[in-house]
């Protein structure tokens, strides 16, 4: 192997190329780019909300099992999908949506936000606690069966002003599908019970 040498017209390298910039240089560039990295994982990070908490269980999921790195992907893409929601319906503006509502569900989005707009208020979830139970694992994997039992808090606004304050326990069926890099809600429906 090559040594590396340098002298004032720059660094050669084990191939024999020649750069100005000396070793030190480029391994300090390298780490303010691994820094700078680390930041914008962790902004991405919160930003689906320090206060969307969800569980998982996949124990009683079937007839397939649910593979670790479907579950990671599922219990990720639907912490987003609740700030997501949380996002657009504080300020009654879909374009945030990262493209994790489809059918009937995005159709709900779309009128709730047109009704709040409509009606001149905005609501605001907070303290969201999610525990899902995977009920249904499609053979082939295309979709999957989940019961959330949600408790948040919500305010509604009316001009800035809160009109109306609530803490309720919640509880949806969830059906999700796989996009091409993300799972996707299709349907998302409240029910009194499972």
């Amino acid at each position: 192997m090559k040594p590396i040498t340098g002298d004032r017209r720059g660094v050669v390298d084990q191939r024999g190329c020649r750069s100005r910039k000396s070793p030190v240089r480029s391994l300090a560039g390298i780490l303010r780019v691994s820094a700078l990295i680390v930041l914008l994982s962790l902004a991405a990070a919160s930003a689906a909300g320090p206060d969307v908490a969800v569980q998982l269980d996949v124990s009683k999921a079937g007839p397939r099992k649910i593979e670790p790195q479907t579950e990671g992907r599922i219990l990720a893409d639907y912490r987003l999908a609740w700030a997501d929601i949380a996002q657009v319906l504080s300020a009654n503006d879909p374009s945030p949506l990262g493209g994790l509502f489809v059918g009937s569900a995005k159709q709900w989005l779309d009128e709730s936000i047109a009704s709040q707009r409509q009606s001149g208020v905005t609501t605001r979830y907070s303290n969201q606690s999610h525990k899902l139970q995977a009920v249904f694992y499609a053979p082939e994997g295309d979709l999957i069966e989940l019961h959330d039992v949600a408790e948040y808090d919500t305010q509604m606004l009316a001009g800035g002003k809160v009109i109306h304050e609530d803490h309720g326990v919640h509880r949806y069926v969830v059906l999700m599908t796989p996009g091409a890099d993300r799972w996707v809600i299709r349907e998302l429906m409240e029910v009194a019970q499972f």
